[in-house]
């Protein structure tokens, strides 16, 4: 199958009347859909529960989005079952239908961008600018899997024996359990769930609790894309209820999992632990978070320095495991860095993410501002408020953008991943001291260095451990394709998602060897 080579798609700039008008109207449309009711599909089976996940606006606590019949214990092994049994027809599929399946999985969200703009913005309380990116990600990872499958389904050369004619060929795995977050409900849902099924494996998704709703579109679109509904069952729950019987369940053999570092363990331990019946070690997959820093050298460009620390620190609400939540600036440059980040962030508008104007919208929930809260109240005993008392909406889990300077390295907020829109800024005595102080980490999910020095880049190009290391950019808004998304140590197992070897998590090689005569 020849498909033209892959390109990230475009975003739609809001900047013209036209598009601003027809994302109003995309606004208009979802309003209009919200309240609804969604079964669970099972393998293509509708059923409702007594049980209900309730999904809120969290702009808007009291507007309901969506209403979510919840999976039950006995459904979850049900669904591993199911998902074991439809596996070996769903694995003779030919790579080339599976791959032309994903296409048209792009071509529909490409269709319907504007309307999964709005329900990221309804559900998941992202401004239009942060949802745009989120769909177009999503359309990214269906192209460049497809075209990473077409690639894999030839068989790789290897070197031929004398007498014998020898083989390789890719296989995919069995059933697998796709856990995404709810701060990419789209794009990071879409990524592993696709790359799942476009190698030949089937698949049960669980949903976040909360953002279902962008989940429920999502797997009707899959169906309305051509795969099958055997391919794959739709199980929104709780992960207390249903999440553990997913992952220990015999017939799993692999669980692909973004979110937390503490759930993200647990799934390890849970899957690492063999039960009665199966046959095989678990294959994990995860992406568990970061605290991820921006080095800020004596001789870079500082207004630069500023625009990236905070589109880092406060694009989604500090909400994106890749956020900056930890500035380290060298001491000659320490105070005019803090003045001009100070007003840099004064300028965020904070607000309604309906509203274009608005710079940052709420936090996901209720819960996460208390979390965030009472960090912001720790970091005061920590080091200096710079910014953080501006007045926000009352309705809706807002925070503003808040910053914290003069902060020493070994604090909570120094080294405890928070997930919100708070930024720790610290001194560094010089470039060693701060490149001490950015590896002084569990994590390594990401990280940037801003400076003109040649060989202060050349050493963190080398010694800077994370996973996805900028220069003289932003740490957040990795592209598929160009920067494979992945981090080290307590960030993950370095999954690489959106680049060369993703999708080789999800096969496993045979190698045949046929003795002529």
């Amino acid at each position: 199958m020849n498909l033209p080579a892959f390109r990230n798609e475009l975003y739609t700039d809001f900047s013209t009347p036209e598009n601003r008008a027809a994302m109003q109207a995309a606004l208009a449309r979802v309003r209009n859909q919200l309240g609804r009711s969604y079964s669970l599909i099972l393998a293509g089976e509708r059923i409702d529960t007594a049980g209900k996940l309730t999904s809120v606006n969290p702009a808007n606590p009291n507007e309901i989005i969506g209403t979510h019949a919840k999976a039950t214990p006995e459904l979850a092994a049900r669904a591993i079952e199911t998902a074991y049994a439809n596996f070996s027809q769903w694995s003779r599929t030919p790579a080339a239908d599976r791959v032309r399946m994903l296409v048209r999985m792009a071509e529909l969200i490409r269709e319907r961008k504007l309307d999964f703009d709005a329900w990221l913005v309804l559900e998941a309380g992202k401004t239009w600018i942060e949802a745009e990116a989120e769909t177009a990600e999503a359309i990214d990872f269906c192209e460049y899997y497809a075209r990473e499958m077409v690639r894999l389904s030839a068989p790789p050369s290897v070197v031929q024996m004398p007498g014998e004619r020898d083989e390789f060929r890719y296989l995919p795995l069995g059933v697998g359990v796709v856990i995404p977050p709810w701060n990419f409900s789209l794009a990071i849902l879409c990524g592993m769930a696709v790359a799942a099924l476009v190698t030949g494996n089937t698949v049960v998704i669980k949903p976040s609790s909360e953002t279902p709703t962008v989940g429920a579109i999502f797997a009707e679109t899959l169906l309305e894309a051509g795969f099958p509904p055997e391919s794959f069952s739709f199980l929104p729950g709780s992960g207390s209820a249903v999440g553990d019987i997913l992952v220990q369940h015999p017939k799993t053999r692999f669980v692909s999992f973004t979110g937390s570092r503490d759930v993200g363990l647990r799934i390890n331990e849970l899957a690492a632990r063999p039960q009665p019946g199966q046959i095989w070690i678990k294959r994990i997959v995860a992406e568990m978070g970061g605290k991820d820093a921006i080095i800020v050298d004596d001789d870079c460009n500082l207004d630069s320095a500023v625009e990236g620390v905070a589109a880092s620190a406060f694009g989604y609400q500090g909400q994106k495991c890749s956020a900056c939540s930890r500035a380290i600036v060298h001491q000659r440059v320490y105070d005019s860095f803090v003045e001009k980040l100070k007003a840099r962030t004064e300028k965020i508008a904070v607000g309604s993410p309906e509203d274009p104007a608005k710079a940052m919208g709420p936090v996901i929930s209720a819960g996460a501002r208390k979390t965030i809260l009472d960090y912001i109240a720790v970091g005061k005993n920590e080091g200096r408020v710079l910014v953080g008392d501006s007045a926000v909406p009352a309705e809706g889990h807002y925070i503003p953008p808040t910053v914290i300077v003069d902060v020493e390295s070994k604090s909570r907020i120094f080294q405890e991943e928070i997930f919100g829109p708070v930024l720790a800024v610290a001194k560094a005595r010089d470039f060693d001291h701060a490149l001490s102080m950015a590896n002084d980490s569990q994590y390594g999910l990401t990280g940037a260095i801003y400076s003109n020095n040649a060989a202060h880049v050349a050493r963190a190009r080398e010694e800077f451990f994370v996973g996805n290391m900028y220069i003289n950019r932003k740490c957040t808004g990795a592209m598929v394709g160009a920067h494979p998304f992945g981090g080290f140590n307590m960030s993950g197992t370095d999954s690489k998602a959106g680049g060369p070897d993703y999708l080789l998590l999800f096969l496993q090689g045979k190698s045949i060897a046929e003795k002529l005569t």
